[in-house]
């Protein structure tokens, strides 16, 4: 693992590391920022931020203002890319919404994409690795949260290892990728056909299969000025869900606001007080 660059941040560090990934079988890169709280051999709590399509391990730790109230919890912060980079794949850098940029974070099983595009086995198993053993993380207090396309990977993802992540959050996710063109997309190319696998990457499908002693409240935030808001992220059907199942979802939906940056950057405070009154406890 080898450090690209590094910056004073809210007196903590911005540290961005790259390394050879057994999980892609490639470089991947990823930004964590380390708190004031960190001192020699500090084990402190972590917050894994997933971002959205065509956005990179810099993304949300530019444009995002999480750090700001990770350095008042004392939380680690680390944004992993999201997806290969340069894997090889024939057609991968084709559209903006498959391939390169797209990772989706599931493990592909379809055809070319099965040796690369394995982005579930990369965060919750190698980068796992890393976090506890390089980055003093403590693996025990750990939250899950992203945007988009990271939101749906930060929802299922913390539904599939709730023995991983303590705490879950999401800004704008595609809540039900099974049915909207981006989901069918990514799942058709990745998956196959078999929309049986396809459910398993859905985060309303594990909200209804998910045992009541895996509950733990959710935030969501949706704003209803989002250009995607009605093709793809339906969040009406994951409310459904949670309606139906009991589950403790919080979704909160903001008049005016789009899908960008700027919303996120409105309501990050909530999302990082959110994760911290689980994993700082």
């Amino acid at each position: 693992m080898e450090i690209i660059k590094e910056h004073a941040c809210h007196d903590g560090r911005m540290v961005y590391y790259c390394h050879q990934s057994e999980a892609v079988k490639g470089e991947m890169k990823f930004g964590v920022y380390y708190p004031p709280q960190m001192k020699e051999g500090a084990k402190l709590p972590a917050l894994t931020y997933l971002a959205g399509l065509t956005c990179n391990e810099e993304t949300f730790l530019i444009k995002g203002g999480a750090q700001q109230y990770a350095a008042q919890h004392g939380i680690i912060l680390v944004a992993p890319d999201t997806s290969p980079r340069g894997a090889g794949v024939e057609g991968e850098d084709d559209n903006w919404d498959f391939g390169t940029g797209a990772g989706f974070y599931i493990n592909a099983t379809n055809g070319p994409w099965a040796k690369n595009y394995r982005m579930e086995a990369y965060v919750t198993d190698e980068l796992q690795l890393l976090m506890k053993n390089d980055l003093n993380v403590d693996v025990d207090r750990q939250g899950i949260f992203g945007h988009s396309m990271g939101g749906h990977g930060a929802l299922t993802l913390g539904l599939k290892y709730p023995e991983v992540y303590k705490s879950i959050s999401a800004f704008a996710p595609i809540c039900a990728p099974t049915k909207c063109p981006w989901g069918e997309k990514a799942f058709s190319g990745y998956i196959g056909d078999d929309k049986a696998e396809w459910a398993k990457h859905d985060t309303v499908e594990l909200v209804r299969a998910s045992k009541q002693r895996h509950h733990k409240p959710v935030l969501v935030d949706q704003g209803l000025n989002d250009e995607f808001l009605n093709e793809q992220l339906n969040p009406d059907l994951l409310e459904q869900a949670c309606n139906d199942t009991n589950y403790p979802l919080t979704l909160r939906r903001h008049p005016g606001y789009d899908h960008s940056y700027y919303f996120m950057n409105t309501f990050m405070k909530d999302h990082v007080d959110h994760h911290a009154k689980v994993i700082c406890s």
